[in-house]
């Protein structure tokens, strides 16, 4: 495991540091560590174009509440390789290949010597990556989402075709072009004005992320293409075929939500035992990126949520 570049004055979070990972593929990922907090750590799976200084702040948030945090770029998107020649393509051939992203920073670990219990949080689509994580066995002692993108906002006619034509395989080759009327040459906050954008009620928030990438340019990702649209659909329906972990859980969402699937996560959440679904009046895609009052919320729960999970847990060995 090899230093990594971070940009710290961009996280504006926690003194941090990255390190490059590399997965049984053969694929370079980078991932964030920010210790401190004695706690228990917080594995942090970002969404669709992220990246670990994204998340800085909210690294701060969670040292303040006693926890360190890990955040990992992942393939096709940050400082990890890039998948397509056209590097601001959002791409992957199977979603299932997220997990040798996963198998590597769980790897990694020890060597990052982060305090246990360990707790996952995923955003977006990084709730999906978790899901299928979590349903493999990802050893942590709770889980909490936001957001996560356990189906798509997509038109159910448009479903069959995205699939098809998504596929790596299609004899036309579509799968490596950007998906019609999302072809962004740049990253979302970058494209979109503040006014009408569906990530974030807060101005502060959104002047974050668009410095970042104004900064960095190499962070920067376009839109999806087609073979990740149907990458994503098989995925989210092969999950939804699956009974929900045995784990303690918590699932964030705005009900100002445009990105993902209310209704799959509505439907998951109540079939998860002992799941708890909290709804955010106002709140838009990015909960943990909205107004300071929110932002609070968030975090608090979330912070307590993981501390009860830890003190409900029946002594033994610990996995996780």
């Amino acid at each position: 495991m090899r230093d990594a570049p971070y940009f710290g004055d961009l996280a504006d979070g926690p003194d941090g540091a990255a390190y490059w990972l590399t997965a049984a593929d053969g694929v370079r990922l980078r991932v964030a560590a920010w210790r401190g907090g004695d706690r228990g750590t917080v594995l942090l799976f970002p969404g669709r174009t992220e990246y670990v200084e994204k998340y800085g702040r909210a690294a701060s948030d969670f040292l303040k509440r006693g926890y360190s945090t890990v955040a990992i770029d992942w393939r096709g998107q940050g400082l990890a390789d890039r998948l397509v020649p056209n590097p601001l393509v959002g791409y992957v051939r199977r979603f299932t290949e997220y997990q040798h992203d996963v198998a590597a920073l769980m790897a990694a670990l020890p060597a990052l010597n982060l305090p246990r219990p360990l707790h996952v949080l995923a955003h977006s689509m990084g709730g999906c990556i978790a899901l299928r994580a979590l349903i493999n066995g990802m050893p942590v002692r709770s889980a909490a989402f936001s957001a996560p993108m356990w189906d798509i906002n997509l038109p159910r006619r448009m479903r069959p075709v995205a699939r098809i034509v998504g596929a790596a395989s299609h004899p036309f080759g579509f799968s490596k072009r950007f998906v019609p009327g999302t072809s962004l040459q740049k990253t979302y906050v970058d494209a979109a004005d503040f006014a009408g954008n569906e990530l974030t009620t807060d101005a502060d928030m959104y002047a974050y992320m668009r410095a970042q990438v104004a900064a960095r340019v190499e962070l920067a990702l376009g839109g999806p293409s087609i073979g990740w649209v149907g990458a994503a659909l098989r995925e989210v329906a092969a999950l939804s075929r699956h009974p929900s972990p045995a784990l303690p859980v918590i699932t964030f969402l705005g009900s100002e939500e445009r990105i993902v699937c209310s209704t799959a996560i509505a439907r998951r959440m109540a079939r998860w035992p002992g799941g708890r679904l909290v709804e955010v009046p106002g709140a838009r895609h990015e909960v943990m990126m909205e107004t300071l009052d929110t932002r609070a919320r968030f975090f608090d729960e979330t912070s307590a949520f993981f501390t009860a999970a830890q003190d409900a847990a029946q002594p033994g060995p610990e996995a996780a």
